[in-house]
């Protein structure tokens, strides 16, 4: 018994080509895009949400000591509240930050003067560059 031959052609013996270098290119292309893409979004979103949301809210009342806007890159306004329970005894130190211009103006004007500070805690900011504390300052008042 003889078995049949069977002839190959040259399509069907041949390997499958590689995928054309644009494909590639677009598959590398669209690898890096997600890789810096996905963090942006993720810290992008972290930052909306603890900037966004209130930890917790109240006043704060004692002797402005100081006030100046800082930052290499992202320039925020930070500043102290002495708060004296009792005279003679040390004061405690509270450390803010204040995201408006308008009212960080108006704690520059009441600096050495006794003031009330209402203040908003955003706990978990990502950087230093939104402020260098969680105590954001929202107003000022005046207290004789």
């Amino acid at each position: 018994m003889t078995e049949p031959t069977t002839q190959h052609t040259s399509a069907t013996s041949a390997a499958t080509p590689p995928p054309p270098l644009r494909h590639r290119s677009h598959r590398i292309r669209t690898l890096v895009a997600l890789l810096i893409l996905i963090p942006v979004v993720v810290f992008s979103l972290w930052a909306w949400v603890t900037l966004g949301y209130t930890y917790s809210n109240g006043h704060r009342g004692g002797y402005v000591q100081k006030i100046s806007k800082k930052g290499w890159l992202c320039k925020t306004w930070e500043g102290e509240l002495a708060m004296a329970n009792l005279p003679g005894t040390m004061p405690e130190i509270f450390r803010f930050t204040v995201r408006k211009d308008s009212v960080a103006l108006l704690i520059e004007k009441n600096v050495g003067k006794r003031v009330s500070l209402s203040y908003e805690q955003h706990r978990g900011v990502p950087t230093t560059c939104f402020g260098e504390t969680e105590y954001f300052v929202t107003g000022i008042r005046a207290v004789p």
